[in-house]
């Protein structure tokens, strides 16, 4: 079993009214990279060791930035009051499938890949996680282990919140009840799609025609071209629509030819977006 990434981040306090953490939060913290020693008070200098810039109210800034968020005021200052932030690398594992769930994760900056390894090694990325959303919601509520592994894409800042202080939490509060109703929704929705998509589709082209389709939905035009940065490496791709890195790099190579799109370095322009229904509809 892979083992959890080890970060150096400091483990910083979202708000100061917090003192230590708690003790069942020591094997969480501790698996992610997390140590009580690193517990830190509030300094002039809020730059984390990768260049993220840490706030006093971390959490509620990223939950009031998600467009789906309807937390009231007073939720989104208690999230702060119980979060723990710290800052982690790209590559770093928060949590493992298979792990007992010892609390919840939010994601304040950066992005994570969620993904699942069969006994052969096979590994399935099933979503791309952005900032303001909560990991591991579904297995702290239900209290089996995380369904999921969970690895960050690029240096990311997260906020541990303890299982049992979130439960209680969410017992006081109904726009807290609602926003896990609404995530899990968007969960189950994402996981219908990763069916739908690699279960469904008659070729490795339809699947990245439709994942093309879906990252470029909200891209710029740009002289009847839309383009947008990819941060994922071929491998990654591969993950996520179910095949190999080898597939991958020939089908983008037979689309360049087609000049339906064209790669510089992290940015894909896609100068034929009917090339890439066409494919989809197929």
């Amino acid at each position: 079993m892979t083992q959890a990434h080890r970060s150096p981040g400091k483990l910083v306090r979202c708000n100061a009214d917090r003192h230590g953490i708690l003790e069942s939060e020591t094997p969480m913290l501790a698996g992610s990279g997390y140590l009580p020693s690193d517990l830190t008070p509030r300094t002039s200098a809020r730059i984390s060791p990768y260049g993220l810039p840490l706030g006093d109210h971390c959490v509620s800034a990223a939950l009031r930035a998600n467009p789906s968020s309807s937390l009231g005021e007073a939720s989104l200052a208690e999230f702060d009051r119980m979060a723990h932030t710290t800052s982690f690398p790209d590559g770093a594992v928060l949590f493992l499938e298979g792990q007992s769930p010892q609390g919840i994760f939010i994601l304040c900056q950066g992005r994570v890949k969620l993904m699942t390894t069969s006994r052969d090694g096979k590994t399935i990325i099933t979503r791309i996680v952005p900032p303001g959303e909560a990991l591991g919601l579904q297995s702290v509520v239900t209290g089996k282990p995380y369904e999921l592994t969970v690895q960050t894409l690029q240096p990311s800042q997260l906020a541990f919140i303890n299982g049992a202080e979130f439960l209680r939490f969410l017992k006081e509060r109904g726009d807290v009840c609602l926003f896990v109703a609404q995530q899990l929704s968007r969960e189950c929705q994402s996981a219908y799609d990763v069916v739908r998509s690699i279960g469904l589709s008659h070729s490795v082209s339809e699947k990245l025609a439709r994942l093309l389709l879906q990252w470029s939905s909200d891209g710029p035009m740009a002289d009847g071209s839309l383009g947008f940065k990819i941060s994922l490496t071929h491998e990654e791709i591969a993950q996520l629509i179910g095949t190999t890195r080898e597939t991958v790099t020939r089908t983008l190579g037979e689309l360049k030819r087609r000049h339906v799109l064209e790669i510089s370095g992290s940015t894909l322009l896609i100068h034929n977006r009917a090339a890439l229904r066409a494919l989809v509809g197929s």
